[in-house]
């Protein structure tokens, strides 16, 4: 039989047709949203440089340098070069020593109309004279209201005959890699100069205790320190600050502190001249996963304290050996992270920290000081004990004594057990332990003889550990060292 054609009927006829138009539709619908995303940089970026041309500034530095103290050349006496070289020193005014003054160039912005202007410490920083250039070509000089060399931020001020135009920060926090920016100031004393690029990292970190800079690919060189990084809705969400490179101009590396670490700094520089940050009084440590292990803690999270000296943590009952889990009610992932939050954290707040302990968790409360007032604190030291030496765990360890305090420079009541040896095949050698280290306790109690040790270690096995924590002093330095018990 052959097979037939069957009609459609004129009905589906036109719904097909109908349902083609609605896809097309839906097609072409996509087509544009994916374009719009794709085309989300904007044809020019003239709009937004004209917005924010007037609100930053040139800056350019004077300082007196003091008289240079190298030797003069020296010349034998009664060679036929003496009066030659005494002639030409006394021509070129070397004799007399005489200071002189050097200029720098940087760069800033205007963030009020009563003439407050954010840039970097190191642009002015033992400046005699400041001057400010606006885009429109007037100067004006100006005062330093307050500095922060943690953050590499200043504070300047200008009175102005009329209030000025000013760019207000954004949020950093809010910036994603991937995101266009747009960087303005004075590379290289050219002037008023825009570059653009991209966000192409967030959260890094290079010298100091509270970094948080955004990479970015923009053009910055020398000059641009203290200029702003603007999103696109022209709000500064950084301030550029560093640039890696291995001949001084931009590869495309650049460094802009964050905005939600300057704009805390410059509100306590505006009320106080001077950084007032929250301290907790600990020492610490990240937790890697084989003193997690150590611990029994789940997951290699918080802040591992390796030293609790005078102040707010050891008043609140904080002691060394805790994880601090929680701070505030932020959770704490790593060092670096509760750095920050209590340096951000008001001093004389009152805060509950979470810290993980002999397997549980508790909650102290803890009053914070001031981490400036606080620099330099000094743990308190412990009782000796007699002498004993053994080999264990890839160390040769012996009980402290007096000869031993007065060798490593240690103080009359220091405690623990000295390193006289490292075997260098072991885990302990590859984790750093040297001859001359003192451990002072081993699974979270203190150690004072061999003895001692030897019972750590038999009660972590006991307990089905893997490891045992050993807390280590070096130089007075603490940190923990987790070594397993193979």
């Amino acid at each position: 039989m052959k097979p037939q054609a069957i009609p459609i009927p004129t009905q589906a006829v036109a719904l097909s047709r109908a349902g083609w138009a609605v896809l097309l539709g839906l097609a072409f619908l996509i087509v544009q949203t994916l374009a719009s995303q794709a085309q989300s940089r904007p044809d020019s970026f003239a709009d937004l440089a004209d917005q924010i041309s007037p609100s930053v500034v040139n800056i350019t530095t004077a300082t007196t340098v003091a008289a240079s103290t190298a030797p003069s050349p020296i010349v034998p006496e009664g060679s036929p070069f003496e009066d030659f070289f005494r002639d030409f020193m006394d021509r070129n005014g070397e004799g007399q020593r005489r200071p002189r003054r050097s200029q720098a160039l940087g760069s800033g912005f205007v963030i009020s109309e009563d003439g407050f202007i954010v840039t970097n410490n190191h642009v002015i920083e033992s400046a005699d004279e400041i001057t400010i250039e606006f885009f429109s070509g007037d100067e004006l000089k100006a005062t330093v209201v307050g500095t922060d060399p943690n953050t590499d931020i200043a504070l300047l001020k200008v009175e102005a005959e009329e209030p000025l135009q000013f760019v207000p920060f954004g949020d950093s926090d809010g910036a994603r890699v991937g995101d266009w920016v747009m960087a303005m100031g004075n590379p290289l004393g050219q002037g008023f100069s825009v570059s653009v690029g991209i966000v192409s990292a967030r959260n890094r970190a290079l010298s100091g205790s509270y970094d948080d800079y955004i990479q970015t690919d923009a053009a910055i060189n020398r000059g641009n320190s203290g200029g702003p990084l603007f999103n696109m809705d022209g709000e500064v969400i950084g301030v550029n600050t560093a640039i890696l490179s291995p001949n001084g101009g931009s590869i495309g590396i650049g460094f802009a502190m964050a905005s939600n670490v300057v704009t805390n700094v410059v509100d306590q520089l505006q009320r106080f001249g001077e950084t007032r940050r929250g301290w907790l009084g600990v020492r610490i440590q990240d937790v890697g996963a084989d003193v997690a292990e150590a611990l029994g803690l789940e997951e290699a999270a918080g802040a591992l304290v390796t030293d609790v000296p005078d102040g707010p943590a050891k008043d609140a009952g904080v002691e060394a050996g805790d994880v601090i889990m929680t701070f505030d009610g932020t959770d704490v992932q790593d060092t670096r992270q509760l750095v920050r939050i209590v340096g951000d954290t008001e001093v004389g707040k009152a805060v509950r920290v979470v810290v993980f302990r002999d397997g549980g968790t508790q909650t102290l409360m803890v009053t914070l000081g001031r981490r400036e007032e606080a620099e330099g604190a000094v743990p308190a030291s412990a009782p000796s004990s007699e002498p004993i030496e053994k080999d264990i765990l890839g160390l040769t360890v012996t009980a402290m004594t007096e000869e031993l305090r007065e060798q490593l420079g240690l103080s009359a009541g220091a405690a623990g057990l000295v390193v006289r040896e490292v075997d260098e095949t072991t885990e302990a050698h590859e984790k750093g332990l040297r001859a001359g280290d003192v451990i002072t306790e081993a699974g979270q109690q203190k150690v004072q003889s061999v003895g001692d040790l030897e019972d750590r270690i038999a009660e972590a096995r006991e307990a089905g550990r893997k490891s045992l924590l050993l807390l280590v002093r070096r130089q007075g330095e603490p940190r923990f060292v987790a070594l397993s018990l193979g």
